[in-house]
């Protein structure tokens, strides 16, 4: 009997040590595995170190320099300067950067995320905006959706593929985190591209210097004073509104300058400089990191080659300007065919009245490191401008600017047509994003107010008892509740995502997690072509409920013309459609969606407006449930306590199975058996062999089978 030998760990460390590589920004293309570490933590603004420090001429000095010709400037690099507002602000950070590291890697790469929340009082989850988490759908990052919060102190470790290749992002999903400064790029490339452009990643975002996170939602759930006086939300160009999320300033990359209001001068803050090489091609990814407003970005006296939106590729239209909301991506191409100099990079919110603005510096090499002195393009009725992704329908006339909906872009790809409607197996959902109600007004879809369960929903599904089917939940009703639809593996959904009613007049960029759906169709409200100001709905749809539509909740709207029911819209685009994970929902206005169900899941489905989502905009698509993956062994779990519906289930596990006091003491039994059993087989054959052994030695003895060397 040939003798059996123990497995050697070594060997094991040496396969895993071959497959799997520590990588960060620089992930090689032929690595399996990369894996990334991201603490999450609390810093300053305007610190280096324990010094203060304080802007002037687009450099940062110690606060207690009084001749800044004579002193040294400090490294910005090393201080987080935001807008340059003096006052110290708090930020939630990974890694201490603002924005958080690039995580760069390969499509079809295993990414692990070791992410420890070194926050004091705060709990975390990180969502990654944009990738399915095909297989993987309790690495989304939802809490209470698909996950118990990372408390403080504690580590979570994240384990997807790296699906599909584009523009994303990754932030936190808890609260109002984004805000503060809780997010990155998460760029995923093809394996085995050729003829790239050299890239840059520019992410944009609105800015407070005042308020913390949870201030901010509690300054628009309540209102903004000053002196005794309530201060009253901005307006868009097409008269919406915007929420009382108070903006002082625009960042880009982390960096922005404040302008004073009231002289209109900005305080020299220095800012981000994009360098380029005359004669070359740049891919620029943008991503819209904001927590309210849109922004519209141009680069003077270039144009915007715009070819990919949300990480899909579409066929590229050349543009002046393009808008961004929360959420959003957009990549385009800059030709450097200009003179060597600088040129602004701009991002202005779409506000009339209000001069939030953003800037960042565009240099070509060989340009003087100074401010450049360039102007915005002027749009002119011989040569107007043309601005892709407008939330209405028009600028106003002076403006010579024509909008580009997204629903006339197409998709580069011609063979990724719309999911077809197959007999039986089509659902069509009317989705009301708004504000309805009378008193009591809460951001709601279809007037279910969003309750945030106290379970990890995904995988302790048995345990959550908020039920919308109430008294209280219907048409022309308002309620809070954990809100969902269900959708069976198979089928072709269409969902109409609408804002209309008596809750209508703020624009909403809704994300959908789990799926990248095609963009069929918008409709928009109708507008005064000569203001661009919105004068009523859309038609197209049927809101029900009170019969003046102005007065309606719309929560159980339908089409006006029936013959439209069952996917017969007209002027649906099912060929070459544009594909989204983040779409603006126009004020008095709707958009057709449609995806395949094939990604089982819990996925949420939000205004990523993170006002407007923490304070019930969201909703849940439990998508083919019986088709889920089991979680990870030992996935965290969390409830209430005590919790009812935790001591029926007897300790629910995260696999559904049972722990009882019972239960243990019987498993502990059989684990005791079988090591018992174990250890006599190893007692027996350790004897099997010693008289095995035993018996070849006294042969050797007798002369038998003796070593031939011997003879």
């Amino acid at each position: 009997m040939k003798e059996m030998k123990p497995f050697r760990l070594e060997f094991l460390v040496l396969i895993i040590a071959v497959t799997k590589t520590i990588c960060g920004k620089d992930c090689s293309e032929a690595d399996k595995e990369c894996e990334f570490h991201l603490e999450l933590d609390h810093h300053l603004t305007m610190m280096n170190n324990k010094d203060l420090v304080f802007p002037y001429s687009g450099r940062i000095y110690k606060y207690d320099v009084t001749n800044t010709s004579n002193a040294v400037p400090i490294d910005i690099n090393g201080v987080i300067t935001a807008d340059g507002w003096e006052q110290p602000r708090l930020v939630a950070l990974f890694n201490g950067m603002f924005p958080g590291p690039p995580i760069i890697v390969y499509r079809g790469q295993i990414v692990i995320v070791h992410v420890k929340n070194k926050l004091k009082s705060e709990a975390a989850t990180i969502h990654w905006h944009g990738l399915h988490q095909r297989g993987t759908p309790w690495m989304d990052g939802v809490p209470f959706v698909t996950q118990c919060p990372i408390l403080p102190g504690q580590t979570f470790t994240y384990k997807f593929i790296a699906e599909p290749k584009g523009t994303f992002w990754y932030h936190s999903h808890m609260g109002s985190q984004l805000t503060m400064g809780a997010f990155g790029a998460f760029i995923i490339h093809e394996k085995g591209e050729t003829n790239t452009s050299k890239e840059h990643i520019m992410t944009i975002q609105d800015w407070n210097h005042d308020w913390d996170a949870a201030m901010d939602y509690m300054k628009m759930a309540y209102g903004m004073f000053e002196q005794r006086k309530k201060i009253a939300p901005s307006r868009s160009i097409d008269g919406a509104f915007f929420s009382m999320f108070r903006a002082q300033s625009g960042l880009i990359n982390g960096r922005g300058r404040y302008y004073n209001p009231i002289t209109g001068l900005h305080n020299e803050a220095p800012l981000n400089t994009f360098e380029v090489v005359q004669g070359q091609a740049y891919r620029f990814r943008v991503i819209g990191a904001g927590a309210l407003y849109p922004f519209r970005i141009s680069i003077d006296e270039h144009n915007l080659t715009i070819i990919a939106s949300d990480g899909f590729d579409l066929e590229s239209v050349v543009v002046e300007s393009f808008i961004i909301n929360p959420g959003e991506r957009f990549d385009f191409i800059l030709y450097a065919d200009k003179p060597v100099s600088n040129y602004w990079i701009r991002g202005k919110t779409l506000e009339v009245d209000k001069n939030h603005t953003t800037e960042a510096i565009l240099r070509y090499k060989g340009a003087p490191a100074n401010e450049p002195n360039t102007s915005r393009r002027s749009c002119t009725q011989n040569d107007p401008c043309i601005v892709v992704n407008c939330p209405f329908s028009y600028f106003p006339a002076q403006d010579y600017s024509n909008c580009k909906t997204l629903d006339q872009l197409r998709t580069k790809d011609d063979t990724d047509p719309a999911p077809e409607i197959e007999p039986g197996k089509f659902k069509e959902f009317f989705l009301n994003f708004a504000f309805p109600g009378t008193t009591f007004t809460p951001a709601s879809v279809n007037g279910r107010a969003f309750e945030q369960p106290t379970v990890s929903t995904l995988t302790q599904s048995q345990e959550l008892y908020s039920s919308c089917d109430r008294l209280d939940c219907g048409e022309e009703k308002i309620c809070k509740c954990t809100h969902s639809v269900s959708i069976d593996y198979g089928d072709t959904v269409q969902m109409v995502l609408l804002n209309m009613g008596i809750g209508k007049g703020w624009s909403h960029p809704i994300h959908l997690h789990g799926h990248t759906f095609y963009v069929l169709k918008m409709g928009y409200g109708q507008y005064n072509v000569t203001t661009a100001k919105i004068i009523g709905d859309n038609l197209d749809i049927n809101c029900g409920g009170n019969p003046d539509r102005s007065q309606s909740f719309c929560n159980k709207a339908t089409w006006a013309n029936e013959n439209w029911q069952g996917g017969n819209v007209p002027g649906l685009e099912l060929m070459r459609p544009l594909r989204k994970d983040t779409i603006i929902v126009p004020t008095g206005g709707y958009v057709v969606i449609r995806l395949k169900a094939d990604n089982p899941g819990l996925w949420n489905f939000h205004c990523h407006i993170d006002l407007h989502n923490v304070d019930g905009m969201q909703m849940l698509v439990n998508e083919s449930f019986y088709h889920v993956p089991k979680p990870p062994l030992g996935f965290p779990m969390c409830w209430d306590y005590p919790s009812d519906n935790h001591s029926k289930m007897g300790g629910n596990t995260a696999d559904g199975g049972y722990c009882s006091a019972t239960s243990y003491l019987t498993a502990i039994g059989i684990l005791a058996g079988i090591l018992s059993l174990e250890f006599l087989i190893i007692v027996g054959m350790c004897l099997y062999n010693w008289r095995t052994k035993s018996t070849k030695d006294s042969r050797n003895i007798s002369g038998e089978h003796q070593n031939p060397a011997f003879n």
